[in-house]
Parts: structure tokens; C-alpha cells; sequence
């Protein structure tokens, strides 16, 4: 990282954060050394993180956000190992008269498909998640989703927007194959099978496991579980604004990383990919333009680490 700007660091032998522009950074990261992928850029300028030029989120306009984007797209093809994976978290637009001079929904998540397409991806799945469009109608107060609006004129009427999970593959043989059942299930629903091989053949319990998990809908995701609100943080830290859900990146890293990967987060925010990687015994490389949020990275990345150990320690007891 010498010819690489970084404002500030934490290196250590299970997880590393660099406080800077991430495509800047990843070009310091060797070809074909990392092992997976995982992220929630931003949402063009539909959030502002910071008032600096080099964060994305600052972008005048959608476009201008794509061209800055392709930069990074490319970055990131360079260092996924072949034959593995890129997931990103995203949520299609919405667009208003004041910013666009009508109400509708932009195409975010197709335009960033197309992005890592051009840089050398193929479009490996995607998973919608559910959100409850009460809460958003609360939260957002958008005029398609009003009841009034139904009495009114439902033709302004609309569902909810929902979050997707997309996944872009780098062609080639992956040496280092991802295998193996699933040796637990994670989500909000009472599942209670039997995760105890039998007869040295897969169990019952990791097939239904991949059977929900395989659907193109995930609703036993729970919204709350995030690790903004793991950390119970004072009212004075700084808030980060839309945390992934912890339980999305878990099952993304059942589905598409072994123990001992190293996941590559080009935007840390408060850390949350970071986190579920080291709790599940995988390292971390990651990148935060925030001064604030990366200050916040560090101590979440050691919290991973006590988890783990403790977690370990106590499976350690109850086998003795």
C-alpha cells in the first residue's frame, strides 16, 4: 500500500481497514487474491455520506456516480480469484419531481448490473428481500404507497421496493472449491431439522436448509438485526444509515466462502461484512472513505473476534 493515499490504517493478521478511497486502495491489492466479495455501495445520491469529492455518494447525478463506479468495477474483477463470486446489496431508486421532474423508480440494480458486466462479470443469481411496505410507507411517507392514494387514484399506487442480493461471477476454475452441506440454518423462522450427517450422506437439515435459501424471495430475513444495533453505541457515536442485515451476509458467506477466505468489503461503513466474516472464520480487507465510520471499524472488528472465541470456548466446555 506505499504508492497507495491512505489517511489512516489497522492492520493485523485476521482483518485489515484502510481509511481512504477504496479504488485507490484496491489497486494496491495483488490479482487474483481475493476470495470473495461482499457490499452495499451507495445508492448514487440518494445518501450523502460526506461532503467529500471522493466519495460516491456525492455525485451530482446517477450518471456521474455510474462513470465513478466503472473505475471500481474494474478494481474489483482484477483482485476476485477466478471462478469466484462479487455479491452487492441494493435497492432500486425512487425518483422524484423536485430531483428528476417526475415520480417513478429508476433501474438502480439493472445499471449496476451492466456496470460489472462490462467489467468482466457474468450475472451469477439474485435473491429479492422482503421488506414491509408499512414501514417503508412510514418511513418515507412515499405517495405510492398511501392508502389515501388508493382512494384517490390508485393509478400513482405501487408496491413496496425491496432489497436484492446480487451476485456476479468471475469466469474460470475456482481451485479452491466451496464445499460441503450446511451445518445450521439462519433466519427468523422456527427450523428445527436434524443437522447430523447420516450414513456419511448429506442431512436432512442442510437440503431444507438450501431449499429456503435457494428461493428467489428471502422473508425470514429479520430488518432489526444489523450491527448498529449489535454494538449499542451511545446516542453520540455516529449512526450509520442503512446497515446490512447480518443475517444476509451470513448466508451469503455459507453460500459462497470457506473458512480461512479472505472477504473484501470496498465500502466498510461501521463494518458490518467485516464482522460476520470474522465471527465465521473467515479474514477481511476493508475500505472506508468516512473518517468517523472508520473509527468505528476496529472496535467492531475486535468485538467479532471476542464473539468468536467466546462462542468457541463455551462449544469447547459443553463437549468435555
Amino acid at each position: 500500500m506505499d504508492n497507495i493515499k491512505v489517511f489512516n490504517q489497522v492492520v493485523t493478521d485476521e482483518y485489515a481497514v484502510y481509511n481512504g478511497d477504496s479504488t485507490e486502495i484496491i489497486k494496491g491489492i495483488k490479482d487474483n487474491s481475493i476470495d470473495y466479495s461482499l457490499f452495499s455501495p451507495p445508492f448514487a445520491s440518494l445518501f450523502t455520506y460526506s461532503n467529500s469529492n471522493r466519495d460516491m455518494g456525492n455525485s451530482r447525478t446517477r450518471s456521474e456516480f455510474y462513470k465513478h463506479f466503472e473505475f471500481l468495477a474494474k478494481e474489483l474483477f482484477r483482485v476476485i480469484k477466478n471462478g469466484r463470486l462479487l455479491s452487492f446489496h441494493c435497492m432500486n431508486l425512487p425518483t422524484s419531481k423536485q430531483n428528476d421532474g417526475y415520480i417513478g423508480i429508476h433501474d438502480f440494480r439493472g445499471e449496476m448490473v451492466r456496470i460489472f458486466e462490462n467489467a468482466g462479470f457474468v450475472f451469477h443469481s439474485e435473491v429479492c428481500i422482503w421488506k414491509d411496505p408499512v414501514v417503508a410507507q412510514q418511513r418515507t411517507k412515499a405517495l405510492g404507497l398511501l392508502h389515501k392514494q388508493i382512494v384517490k387514484d390508485s393509478s400513482m399506487s405501487r408496491q413496496g421496493i425491496p432489497d436484492y442480493l446480487v451476485t456476479m461471477r468471475k469466469l474460470g476454475v475456482n481451485e479452491d472449491p466451496i464445499s460441503g452441506g450446511f451445518e445450521y440454518y439462519n433466519g427468523t423462522d422456527d427450523f428445527n431439522e436434524e443437522f447430523k450427517p447420516e450414513n456419511g450422506r448429506l442431512n436432512r437439515g442442510s437440503i431444507m436448509t438450501w431449499q429456503r435459501y435457494a428461493s428467489p424471495i428471502w422473508m425470514d430475513i429479520n430488518p432489526s438485526n444489523t450491527l448498529q444495533h449489535r454494538s449499542c453505541r451511545s446516542e453520540k457515536d455516529e449512526r450509520h444509515i442503512c446497515p446490512l442485515q447480518l443475517e444476509v451476509i451470513e448466508r451469503a458467506l455459507q453460500l459462497w466462502s470457506n473458512p480461512g477466505d479472505t472477504v473484501l468489503s470496498p465500502f466498510g461503513g461501521i463494518g458490518s461484512e467485516g464482522y460476520q466474516s470474522l465471527k465465521m472464520g473467515r479474514k477481511t480487507i476493508l475500505c472506508e472513505l468516512k473518517e468517523e465510520y472508520f473509527a468505528q471499524i476496529a472496535p467492531n472488528m475486535e468485538m467479532a473476534i471476542k464473539e468468536r472465541i467466546n462462542s468457541a470456548g463455551l462449544f469447547d466446555l459443553e463437549d468435555e
